[in-house]
């Protein structure tokens, strides 16, 4: 196994004033040093991963680990290893900010909690990060710019994601990090595994086939927000062999804006034509808030029982960042609800 020598953490401190540092200065990143990678697994090391924002250069397989985004932390417990650092969820995790799935693997894999990185502001925890002391950054999915690319760089490779934040299916988040780690033939495998079990609940629910549906969020006063097809959550579903409604592509007012979601006003909720409305809610109250709505209550899904709320902070997390972890968990769950709505489907 390939061994890093560390001066820790002082040294990792002043690294991080040399960051701000050369930020300020505006200097460019430098280049990683490969010349003494060497292979460390099944996979060749230095390996090179592009992204949206720049290169990332692993020179040897890594064994310190921090993650950030809402769900690279997933694929890198699913694939057998602990992080030393990943985001703490308030929304929808433990007492101690840690996902119900993710607690769940590190418990089966018999390691211990990760330090938990600041994450409700959104903003990147650079000194969090550096004390982590990483060999690699792992953002495949997240909200980066290039300003936090750059000064992360300064502390150790950084994977970010290929095109848009916020838009990289599991599936390539999977293989990305599969790349990183060294375990390629593994993610290919945990990919083939997930992918079965999802076309296993589509088969087990021939119901929901070609049954068009609105993914949507009831997050500001008279505003529905509409997920594009382009959006992990929206894939997953139709990966059950359902149908992004035509609906979702005539609101869109603005389909190049670059986000995974839109807002359209209740007044345009009257021309939405689906087979099912999928929303998710924090509880069951918001959720009874939201159709108590005399607007929502006349829309057709709504009063013909065509509504399938995702409810509960958990299962909007599984849900709108779906992984090889939590798609089992959620989905498990969450499609026989879905097919019994899909029965009230006038053929």
């Amino acid at each position: 196994m390939f061994t890093v020598v560390r001066s820790r953490p002082r040294a990792a401190l002043a690294a991080l004033a040399t960051v701000t540092a050369l930020a300020l200065a505006g200097c460019s990143s430098s280049e990683p040093d490969t010349e003494s990678a060497a292979p460390a697994s099944a996979d060749a090391f230095p390996v090179t991963i592009p992204s949206a924002l720049g290169d990332a250069v692993i020179p040897a397989a890594p064994e310190r680990v921090v993650t950030w985004g809402w769900s690279s932390q997933d694929a890198v417990l699913a694939l057998g290893v602990v992080p030393v650092a990943m985001p703490k969820n308030t929304y929808g995790g433990d007492a101690d900010g840690v996902l119900p799935w993710d607690a769940e693997k590190i418990k089966e894999l018999g390691g211990t909690t990760p330090t938990l990185l600041s994450s409700d502001t959104g903003e990147v925890p650079f000194e969090e990060i550096v004390e982590a002391d990483p060999d690699v950054i792992l953002a495949p999915y997240s909200g980066i710019v290039q300003a936090d690319y750059d000064k992360l760089s300064k502390i150790a490779p950084v994977v970010a994601y290929p095109e848009k934040p916020w838009a990289l299916p599991w599936q390539d988040q999977l293989e990305i990090i599969g790349k990183a780690l060294g375990k390629t033939a593994e993610a290919k495998e945990l990919l083939t595994k997930t992918e079965a079990h999802v076309k296993d609940l589509a088969d087990k629910n021939p119901i929901l086939k070609d049954k068009t549906f609105l993914y949507g969020a009831a997050n500001e006063a008279d505003t529905l927000n509409v997920f594009r097809a382009s959006d992990p959550r929206v894939a997953l579903l139709g990966d059950l062999g359902m149908t992004v409604s035509p609906s979702v592509a005539e609101l869109d007012e603005d389909p190049n804006a670059g986000s995974y979601f839109y807002g359209t006003s209740y007044e345009n909720v009257e021309k939405i034509k689906t087979d099912l409305l999928v929303m998710y809610f924090d509880d069951q109250a918001a959720a009874d808030k939201f159709v108590a709505d005399p607007v929502i209550a006349a829309m057709p899904a709504v009063k013909e029982g065509r509504f399938a709320p995702i409810v509960g902070q958990s299962f909007v997390m599984a849900s709108s960042a779906p992984t090889a972890l939590s798609i089992p968990w959620m989905l498990d769950q969450y499609v026989p609800q879905l097919a019994a709505v899909a029965e009230k489907v006038a053929e």
